[in-house]
């Protein structure tokens, strides 16, 4: 992570809708719809991440890391617990197209996305639509995720698949 980060004053003027302590965020990091975020204690955002929170809001809990790269879509609310883990490109998208729907070019859906307690979310990995990654659930590299995930399990693939439980 480029050691660059947004200053106190700098994070005051974000004008979120609520910072937490000990808050570091790179200079690097593209936030719109700052209003409409709430970050908790000890988060830290890394390079080139974006949230864009002008549709629906995040809230993100304490002890949070965010690797570089990645993209959060709050249109449809995210919700990211305590002691997450999100590695480097993670894309979670909580505004989806449907393409069901033949009668209307472009409907969207937006859903809320759950991220509860000791997650750790592996690089590049995808989240879609309304689901729960529950409680102590790991997501390994390059996953898909559509759909709710179990306490204390792992998970890897496209889409994903139980791999086996988690040691708590």
């Amino acid at each position: 992570m480029n050691d660059d980060c947004l200053n106190n004053k700098e994070l005051k003027n974000l004008n979120l809708r609520f910072l937490g302590k000990n808050v570091k965020i790179s200079s690097n990091v593209t936030i719109i719809g700052a209003k409409k975020i709430k970050i908790g204690n000890n988060v830290r955002i890394d390079d080139y991440t974006i949230i864009s929170a002008q549709d629906g809001f995040l809230e993100i809990g304490s002890n949070v890391h965010i690797g570089g790269q990645s993209y959060l879509g709050c249109a449809g609310g995210i919700i990211i617990k305590n002691n997450v883990n999100i590695s480097q490109g993670v894309k979670i998208y909580s505004k989806i197209n449907d393409y069901l729907d033949g009668r209307k070019f472009n409907k969207t859906n937006k859903v809320s996305v759950n991220i509860f307690d000791e997650v750790i979310i592996g690089s590049n990995s995808v989240v879609i639509g309304r689901c729960k990654i529950n409680t102590g659930a790991t997501v390994g590299a390059l996953s898909f995720v559509k759909d709710d995930l179990k306490s204390w399990t792992v998970y890897a693939g496209n889409p994903v698949k139980m791999i086996k439980k988690r040691i708590k």
